[in-house]
């Protein structure tokens, strides 16, 4: 491995380099102020190193090496379409996961990513930032005269300060309010509508933009939803919060702030605990229906706001759980801007998430965003799984533009970035506050007041889930066990009052204060106890307490961000100075739940499960009796994180990952499906449009050989296997399939009765389905099991069809093998069974545990794969996403394949020697994808060919979504003026070139084919003004009954008299255009103008409208 040469010696102190063992060969990683030692902005680069080379021959084995490796790459199937045809990735397995790594949705993508060099992403100071939180990182305050006032909140997280150009958006917290409803001029009511205009003018030197919402409407969302229905599921407690009412605090004051909330807390009680029905609307429509409608609207004066202040190029970063479905409402209107959201919270598992009746709408809206953040990869997990569960999405570690890979979800041909960074503190900040001289007096004061007593402090606020009354249990089971440090400790415990937990705060508060009391009367003076608001207890004030503490505890149950063990190992920093282990203090350290977020970054500390009593015993003694060596060696291993990771870093982190995010500027690339909340954002080709039925229909009617290809369920039909029961059913014969309507069929007797027309239903059912529904059409070709069974069109209706085998018929004793195998993996897996076709045995396991069956669907894949080596198979294995299934089929066989078949067979069906100059392809799912590629990459020769002939441009290369095929062996079946068009049903990634939304539009389109057809039976040999403006813009150059139809100007001249001799000709050469009745003539006879006819009655009369109205091309298309 090379190394770069030394960094020079001014700059020794601001470069790290990472040991060579976490490098890949040739490449060099440098980290600029990783420990935050330099003053300049932090940068961080991945330089790959460039090698030399000695001599021919090495260069020679790097570039076969890197050749062969390409072979397993995602581009392989793109270098050479002859190599899959030579046989020389047979052996090749194909690549199935439940983490899939995806080829780029597009070809321009995967083609620069194979040869491009990483290039650093940096943040500077014409980068544009929008930080959205629920409330501004800033303190308002009002004189008594009207004049107001703002200052930073510097204890809030986002309140840091950067050269970056920053817009800060979210309402204002005035006096602490936080959505309550007030009367008159108290604070809860809010900012005075009068005034608002004074609070912008204040918060304008500070960037921060306020959102106006309604007072009620804010404290419905805020109090009702986000903290009564939210809060307690992302903590993984559904009803915590919903404990019998009626239980008094005895404080007067307190009662006072509880009363607003105990109408909603037992409304809450009552839906938590209940199955809520499911109706036209979230829930059944009552409350809960409210409080999801607060929230959504909510969520909609955040996104009109924030489209007010977005600039092109500015990333936008959203901050809390109130602002989940925020990504949704703003990709509608700005598909190009990177979006990243950031959970402060803890994430619950899928069976606690599950129970919200709001859940696909919260996960869609979270993954509408381009990256999606978490303090730990705990949460990130819980919601990888609630997406894998919930939605049928895959995850994994998916390759990036740089070349490495990240964490990330696929979803609509886009992948959601998922990052678990854990923020940290400002250790600029808290030193200033420390030696702030009120903060030290107040030090002192605490100091002065347990002289001679270790001290033991907790900050908490009043709830169930901060663990006090755990905390204070192991409290005296340590005093119980070790009675001689009764009177030498303290235990300091702040409660903040949390009026908004109702029921729950009230409970906790009456519990805390008996449990006090007992302690204090057993050992008096041992816990002090004080609860207070939270403007009582801020930055200066907490780090006070900190500071003068020598124990930190935290037990809370579960817990999100949590900085107080940040706080206090940079209190305490001085400890390890020589100054600090002469003060005589066993000071330091941190006695940490194991279910806070901070646990997993604080290793030093030392971490209890809160549950259990005696560990939290044992850490009150293991603090007091710990060696001095070992406390110093934990201060040291906690204090690495705090001063490495701060804040600033933190968010630098984040915002280089979401500015990272492969997002095209063709805005294109993305479109929009869904309606409401169930909108969502696709990644597509930039030409993957709606299909023009109005295209296809000229195409159509302008073609003399046509193909029409068409899947059968989900494409002509309803898809009966959208439905886990119904396909079950289906396949266990105990209910009968969809069955073409009368229409459906009608037209495609239509449809077949034209001699031009070759059309083909090609499906995955079996020969008896098919022919039990559809054989009674004549002309109508059949392709049954994707292509293994063709039955050739035939002008006989009904009866026995004739079938061929696309492939020969061989040996079938690998069935039973696939059979027995299966069997013992559908007795271990519940929800899974067996299905059999004639030609084809699945293992299906879409029922079953999304997990659990994709594990034992990737054994049973590679035990059939090692004990069916010997047979010409294929094993196919299909994710959730696709119904999760095994298959085992002959080799061979696809509607890929049987496309080209047909194609090549087109002579024989039509009788004819004709080469085809249209063809339709339809499809609905992964099963009609490689029809859809061979046909698109079919058309595409055909283009070419025009293109080549004309020397014009080349076209741009294909979307990464097709399939490469060497389709060249069907271009003596093709003409060179063929016009092609692939469809898919459903706006979805495809390597279809177009899109219809559903079955009824595909019906619509045949029927307007149909009519076309029924159009030229009626006027054969006449040609309306549409036809020839059709013909005219093509550029057809011909004679049609004795004319010359000149393309480009469409004008039109007699061929059979002379121009010399015309008495009507004009000036230039340019004869009159000829009626439409003369254009009526085979040989060039000119055709007598019928006498007018006088309508005799009413039915004559509107025949004559109805033949007339025929001419109009928009009635048809």
């Amino acid at each position: 491995m090379e190394t770069s040469p030394p960094p020079p010696a001014d700059d020794a102190e601001c470069v790290h380099q990472i040991p060579m063992r976490l490098l890949h060969n040739g490449e060099l990683y440098t980290v600029n102020d990783v420990l935050g030692v330099t003053a300049g902005p932090p940068d961080i680069d991945h330089i790959k190193v460039r090698k030399t080379f000695s001599s021919v021959g090495s260069l020679a084995r790097r570039n076969s090496a890197q050749s062969a490796a390409s072979l397993y790459g995602l581009n392989s199937n793109r270098t050479s379409s002859s190599a899959k045809l030579d046989g020389s990735d047979r052996s090749k397995k194909k690549k199935v996961g439940f983490a899939p790594q995806p080829a780029p949705t597009h070809q321009e993508v995967a083609a620069t990513e194979a040869t491009q060099v990483k290039q650093a992403v940096h943040l500077t100071s014409s980068d544009g930032l929008i930080v959205v939180s629920a409330f501004l990182p800033v303190h308002l305050t009002r004189s008594d005269n009207g004049e107001w006032s703002a200052d930073w909140d510097y204890e809030a997280l986002l309140s840091m300060q950067t050269h970056l150009r920053v817009t800060r958006i979210g309402t204002v917290k005035w006096r602490g309010w936080h959505g309550n409803v007030g009367g008159g001029e108290s604070s809860e009511s809010g900012v005075p509508l009068d005034e608002r205009h004074k609070v912008e003018a204040v918060l304008r030197p500070f960037n921060c933009v306020p959102v106006w919402v309604p007072t009620s409407l804010f404290g419905e969302m805020y109090n009702g939803f986000c903290k009564g229905v939210l809060w307690p599921i992302l903590h993984n407690v559904a009803s915590v919060y919903s404990s019998p009412s009626g239980l008094s605090s005895g404080n007067a004051e307190a009662d006072r702030h509880i009363e607003p909330y105990e109408e909603f807390d037992s409304a809450y009680a009552e839906y938590s605990m209940d199955d809520i029905a499911q109706g036209p609307v979230h829930g059944d429509g009552g409350r809960e229906g409210e409080l999801w409608a607060a929230y959504t609207a909510v969520n909609r004066y955040f996104t009109d706001v924030i489209i007010q202040c977005f600039n092109e190029g500015d990333l936008i970063w959203i901050h809390g759980f109130h602002l989940m479905i925020l990504p949704s409402f703003l990709t509608r209107r700005i598909a190009m801007a990177k979006i990243g959201i950031f959970l402060h919270t803890p994430f619950p598992s899928s069976e606690i998430f599950r129970t919200l009746w709001c859940r696909e709408d919260l996960l869609r809206g979270m993954l509408n965003a381009d990256q999606v953040g978490f303090h730990l990869f705990e949460y990130a997990r819980h919601f990888l799984t609630c997406c894998r569960r919930l939605l049928g999405l895959n995850y994994g570690m998916f390759p990036d533009s740089s070349g490495g890979h990240n964490l990330a979800i696929d979803t609509n041909g886009r992948h959601v970035s998922v990052t678990s960074i854990h923020a940290g503190v400002e250790p600029p900040v808290l030193h200033q506050v420390l030696s702030h001289s009120s903060t030290l007096n107040k030090v002192n004061s605490i100091r002065n007041q347990f002289r001679g007593k270790v001290i033991f402090a907790a900050i908490d606020r009043m709830e169930s889930l901060k663990g006090i009354p755990l905390k204070l249990i192991g409290l005296e089971r340590f005093l119980q066990r070790c009675p001689e440090w009764a009177g030498k400790i303290v235990l300091v415990q702040v409660g903040i009052s949390a009026f908004e937990r109702g029921d729950d705060y009230t409970k906790t508060r009456n519990e805390v204060m008996s449990m006090v009391t007992n302690i204090n009367n057993r050992w008096p003076g041992t816990v002090q106890f004080q609860e207070c608001a939270e403007s009582e207890m801020r930055l200066q004030q907490r780090m006070a307490l900190l500071r003068a503490a020598d124990v930190v505890m935290v037990t809370t149950i579960r817990d999100g961000l949590n900085l107080i063990p940040l706080e206090f190992t940079i209190a305490h920093l001085d400890a390890l100075t020589e100054k600090g282990r002469n003060d005589g203090r066993k000071r330091g350290l941190c006695i940490l739940s194991e279910f806070s977020s901070c646990t997993r970054v604080m290793r030093g500390a030392l971490h209890v499960n809160p549950w259990k009593i005696s560990e939290i015993a044992t850490a009150f003694f293991q603090a007091l009796t710990m060696s001095e060596d070992e406390r110093m060696r934990r201060i040291n291993i906690a204090s690495e994180f705090v001063t490495r990771v701060t804040t600033q870093r933190w968010a630098l982190a984040v915002m280089l990952d979401l500015k990272g995010v492969q997002k095209n500027e063709d805005a294109g690339r993305y479109a929009g499906a869904g309606l409401g909340l169930g909108f969502r954002l696709l990644g597509m080709d930039s030409k993957f449009n709606s299909l023009d039925a109005n295209s296809v229909a000229r195409a159509y009617r302008s073609s003399k050989s046509r193909l029409i290809l068409l899947d059968y369920g989900g494409t002509i039909l309803a898809n009966d296997n959208l439905d886990g029961l119904l396909r079950f059913q289906f396949v266990k014969k105990s209910r009968a399939p969809s069955a073409p309507t009368e229409s459906l069929i009608s037209t495609l007797k239509e449809l077949c009765a034209d001699k031009r027309n070759i059309v083909f239903v090609v499906s995955g059912k079996e020969r008896h389905s098919l022919t039990k529904t559809l054989c009674h059409i004549p002309n109508l070709g059949l392709a049954a099991e994707h292509g293994m069974f063709v039955s050739w069109p035939t002008p006989k209706a009904g009866g026995k069809r004739r079938w061929e085998t696309l492939v020969p018929d061989q040996d079938r004793s690998w069935r039973s093998i696939a059979i027995t195998i299966m069997e013992v993996y559908t007795s271990r897996t519940h929800g899974s069974y067996i299905e059999e076709t004639e030609m084809k045995v699945l293992w299906q396991y879409r029922d079953a545990d999304p997990e659990f069956g994709y594990l034992q669907s990737r054994e049973l894949e590679d035990h059939l794969a090692n004990v069916l080596r010997g047979f010409s198979v294929d094993i196919l294995h299909g994710g959730v996403e696709e119904g999760g299934y095994v298959e085992v089929r002959p080799k061979g066989v696809n509607k890929g394949v049987v496309s080209m078949h047909i194609i090549k067979n087109l002579e024989k069906i039509s009788g004819s020697k004709g080469k085809l100059d249209f063809a339709l392809a339809i499809g609905d799912d992964h099963c009609d994808e490689p029809m859809l590629s061979v046909m698109r990459q079919i058309g595409r020769r055909a283009t070419e060919a025009r293109i080549a002939k004309k020397g014009g441009q080349p076209l741009a290369p294909l979307p990464a979504t097709i399939a490469l095929v060497d389709v060249s062996s069907c271009d003596d079946f093709i003409s060179s003026h063929m016009q092609t068009f692939t469809c898919t049903v459903g706006k979805k990634p495809s390597a279809a070139a177009n899109y219809v939304n559903d079955v009824e539009d595909v019906q619509e389109l045949l029927e307007s084919l149909v009519k076309v057809t029924t159009r030229e039976t009626v006027h054969s040999g006449f040609y309306s003004v549409v036809d020839l403006k059709s013909m005219a813009n093509s550029g057809v150059v011909g004679a049609v009954g004795g004319l010359n139809v000149i393309g480009g100007g469409g004008f039109l001249t007699d061929t059979n008299a002379d121009p010399a001799a015309s008495t009507d000709s004009f000036g230039g050469g340019f004869s009159r255009s000829l009626s439409l009745g003369q254009l009526h003539s085979a040989h060039g006879e000119p055709v007598k103008p019928k006498e007018p006819a006088v309508s005799k009655n009413l039915n004559d009369f509107l025949g004559t409208i109805d033949q007339a109205e025929e001419e109009d091309d928009d009635i048809f298309f």
